[in-house]
């Protein structure tokens, strides 16, 4: 689970062994640790079962968007994914469970310990605001 901030150029991650509506809470926890003291985030999210479930429970500073169904193009987050599985993560044989946890770890770090990626990759210029 992942979620960037493009006007922060940053972001923060977890890594968990299952999708379901008990991760999502805590990458929602995760998130909130990281939006600035008296600021609001909004965290945009597609159709995935664990997103709607009734059991997430969303910290006062996040607001959650769901997107139109078959809108991937409009969730920044999917293009960093498909540049970190394109980069980091591609054509490679894992030799257990540990071995991808690391590598997931490794490629995460690897793409924000670079200044201006997460935004060149993340920002939208339709999505200002104020304009």
């Amino acid at each position: 689970f992942g979620a960037v901030c493009p006007e922060r150029d940053t972001g923060t991650a977890v890594i968990m062994p299952r999708a379901n509506s008990e991760a999502m809470n805590e990458h929602l926890k995760e998130i909130s640790l990281h939006v600035k003291k008296d600021h609001h985030a909004i965290v945009i999210i597609d159709g995935a079962g664990w997103h709607k479930s009734k059991e997430l429970l969303i910290p006062p500073n996040l607001t959650v968007v769901k997107l139109p169904p078959y809108a991937p193009e409009l969730n920044p987050v999917e293009n960093l994914w498909q540049f970190v599985k394109d980069n980091y993560l591609n054509n490679r044989i894992f030799k257990d469970y540990n071995d991808i946890v690391d590598k997931a770890d490794k490629a995460w770090n690897k793409l924000i310990s670079k200044t201006g990626r997460i935004a060149t990759i993340t920002k939208k210029e339709w999505a200002k605001t104020g304009q």
